[in-house]
Parts: structure tokens; sequence; C-alpha cells
């Protein structure tokens, strides 16, 4: 369903849902009236809602048994799991579990791999074990769910737990499996720890374990990572020379590598012996030319990969525009592509939001800081504590005390966090405001800024 379609029914939805929840010491509000029958939900509609509802889980937990006490939709395994992760993100894991045992015949892996990625974050190894253990009510305790919560640990920077998970009297047997290592080694990725990447890595040949093409691919991403990006190319030509046929994934990484050796021009001729070898690029491949682009400067030849991108049936994604956001010292331009976003039906993510608003904000210009702030409403975004956070700081920077303070109080209602600010209790607008790193800088277009 395009995006602006989809904001328009989210708009209807929420004004038939704005009961749903209050965080204020007031009375529970009456049970909400049930959808009505003349519209029709799909799951589509309902999962882009939950989404919009995810950074409020009491009115998201509303929404989904409001929309099942309609005629004509019955939830399914996927409007579950989004639900389930939710709940799981606020670490309402007990509701969690009493909505998954509501729906006996709903769940299937993808709602077990949530639990298992919401309870790796909140670092709740010992439920991660029993929500395994639980899966066998419902048929699913077996190797591949058991490898989702090696994935799921190693994914959350758990990979010590995972290893003696693995190798520490397991559920199934593992020692020679392939893609538990390949697994572990991601998770020594994620945590940064090299020297047990390596150590692992030379593991799997004194075990005899197989190195596969997705072998390659990880440790040629840790061994670029660690600084050593020479060390990726070679890996690479090592992969090519035992016969292993690269695919995306693996000429994504080494195209990154190469890029980070000699600069972005060294990754772009890696991107045409890609297509020479046939192999087709993914959006992964074009955010990673446009980032080495971007960083270097060169934000005007980034634009021209978008074309390239839709001609080789591509569409930028969330992270393609953040390349151009994060880089560009345009204002207009940025409010340009935002706009174009949206128009092409990429859903903008909280994230994104925040990043502009923090970086208009930090440019002292607060027309565009509102524009991002009530597109949020718009596009049927649920505003979280970074969004008011980031909104706040904004109208400190330019001496708006009061409707700081408003916001603040809002935050608190809400039931979210605001950060401390000295400003709005002795009422001192001298706000200096920090950035997403400390001693970070922008350089702007003047001529741009006063466009504004």
């Amino acid at each position: 369903m395009p995006f602006f379609l989809l904001s328009r029914r989210l708009r209807f939805i929420s004004k038939h849902t704005r009961r749903f929840h209050s965080h204020s010491l007031l009375p529970p509000p009456p049970p909400p009236r049930p959808p009505p029958s003349t519209i029709k939900y799909d799951d589509d509609t309902v999962l882009a809602t939950l989404s919009s509802y995810s950074s409020d889980w009491a009115r998201a937990l509303d929404f989904f048994h409001w929309v099942s006490a309609g005629p004509g939709f019955s939830h399914s395994a996927a409007t579950l799991t989004a639900a389930v992760d939710i709940l799981g993100k606020h670490f309402e894991f007990d509701r969690a579990w009493s909505l998954i045992s509501s729906y006996p015949s709903l769940p299937d892996r993808s709602t077990f791999r949530s639990i298992f990625n919401r309870l790796a974050a909140a670092r709740l190894v010992p439920d991660a074990l029993r929500a395994l253990d639980r899966a066998a009510s419902f048929g699913l305790r077996d190797r591949r769910t058991f490898l989702q919560l090696i994935d799921a640990l190693c994914e959350h920077r758990l990979a010590p737990e995972a290893l003696d998970l693995c190798f520490k009297n397991p559920p199934f047997p593992v020692e020679k499996d392939t893609k538990v290592h390949n697994l572990l080694l991601h998770g020594w990725l994620k945590m940064g720890w090299w020297a047990q990447c390596r150590l692992l890595w030379e593991e799997m040949d004194a075990r005899s374990v197989e190195k596969d093409l997705h072998s390659y691919s990880i440790y040629m991403a840790i061994v670029s990572k660690s600084g050593k990006p020479w060390k990726a190319v070679k890996l690479f030509k090592e992969m090519k020379n035992k016969g292993i046929s690269p695919d995306v994934v693996a000429y994504n990484t080494v195209i990154q590598a190469a890029g980070d050796l000699d600069g972005p021009d060294r990754g772009i001729r890696m991107y045409r012996e890609m297509l020479d070898a046939g192999c087709h690029p993914n959006v992964a491949t074009f955010n990673t030319i446009v980032k080495l682009l971007c960083k270097e400067g060169r934000v005007r030849e980034g634009f021209a990969f978008l074309d390239q991108m839709r001609k080789k049936g591509c569409e930028p994604n969330v992270i393609t525009y953040h390349c151009f956001f994060r880089h560009s010292c345009r204002p207009q331009e940025i409010l340009w592509l935002f706009r174009r976003m949206i128009e092409t039906g990429c859903r903008p993510r909280m994230d994104t939001y925040v990043m502009l608003m923090k970086k208009f904000g930090r440019w002292g210009f607060l027309r565009p800081v509102f524009m991002v702030w009530e597109a949020m409403a718009e596009h049927g975004c649920s505003r979280d504590a970074f969004a008011y956070n980031a909104f706040i700081d904004a109208l400190l920077q330019k001496g708006m005390v009061e409707m700081a303070r408003k916001y603040d109080e809002e935050m608190v209602e809400k039931g979210l966090s605001p950060k401390p600010r000295k400003e709005l209790w002795n009422k001192c607008v001298g706000h200096s405001y920090e950035g997403e790193e400390e001693g970070e800088e922008d350089d702007v277009d003047s001529g741009d800024l006063l466009r504004i």
C-alpha cells in the first residue's frame, strides 16, 4: 500500500482510537467502541498502526484488542508478533506471554524470534532459555528455534553466553555446525572483540569446520572494521581462488573495505566488477557507495546513484536518505530530500525525525523543526522520549522556555522520561545545545539558511 494512503488510514484509526490510553491519574476511560463494520482492515494497515504505536505499549495493546473486536478481521501470526515485539520493547514480558497464550494457534518462529530478541536486549538470558523450553508447547522447540536463540544472543552482544550455551551441554549438537560458528563470529563482531574473532576463525580449522560463503563474508567484515581493510580484500581473493562464488553480501563488504582503503573510487570499481560478474546489486550496495561518497563530501555524486538505483530496480530506503541527511550541509536540500522521501513512499523512522530536529536545532532554525515535529503527527508516528527531548532542546536553543516547559510536562504526563534541564526550573535561557557527539559541528551554507 502506498505510504501516503497508509498515512491517511493511520490518521483515521488514530482519530477513532484516541481514547485508548492515558498515563494520567484520572479513572480509566470506558472501553472503546468496536471498529465500524463498514471499514475493512487488513494485515498491512494493522501492522502499520501497531508500528506507529511502538512507543506506547498500552495504546498498541488496546488497538490490538479493539481491531479484533470488529467483524471481518482476525489476527495473524504477523500481527501477534508485532504486538508481542512492542510489549517486549517495554519489558512487559508477562503481558506478552499472556497475549501469546490467548492465541495458541498463531505463534510461529517469528514470534519466538521476537521474544528472544527482546529478552536478549534486556539481558535476561535465563528467561530466554526458559522461552526456548516454552516453545515446546507450540511444537517449536527444535534445532531451528535454538539457532534463533543463539542468533538473538549474538545480535545483542551476548556472544560469551551464546558460546557457553553452544559448547557446554547444548540441547542440540553443534560442535561442527558451520552456521553456529558463523553466528558466533557475528556475535564477536558485534562486540568488537577482534582477538576472539581471530581465535574462533582459527578454531574452525582446528575442528575441521567447513568455511562457507557466509563465514568469509563475516570475517571480511571483521578485519575491515578492525582497521585492516587490505586483509578483507585479500580474503575476498582467497575465497574466489577456493571456488566460492561471491554473492551480493560479500561484494558489499569488499566494496566497503576497498572504499575505506583507497577511497570511494576504488569502491566504485569493485561495484563495476560486481556487475561484470553478473551479480545484481541490492539497496545495501548503493547505500555503501552513497555513504562512501558522502563521507568524502561528494554529496552531488551520491545523488547520481539515486537514479542508478531505480534503473537497477532498487528504491532508496531509510538508510539511503540518512546518508544524505547526515552529511548534507544545505538545509533546503535536506527539506527537499525529506519531502521526496515521503512522496516516493519511503516511511521515515523515529530516528529520522530525531536526526532532522537535532540537525536543524543545532543550526538554530526553528521553522524546519516545527515542520518535522508536525510531520510526525501527520504520518501517525507516536512520539517517543528521544523525539520530545530533541524538540525541547531546539526550543531552548531559541529561548522559548515556556513552550519547552509545556512539552516537558507533556512528556511526564505520557510516562516518558525528560532530560534534566535546569533552564526549565530556573527560567534561565542560556542553554547550550549538545550535539549527538561531543564537539560535533556542522558546516552550513549561510545563503541556504537565509532562505528558510
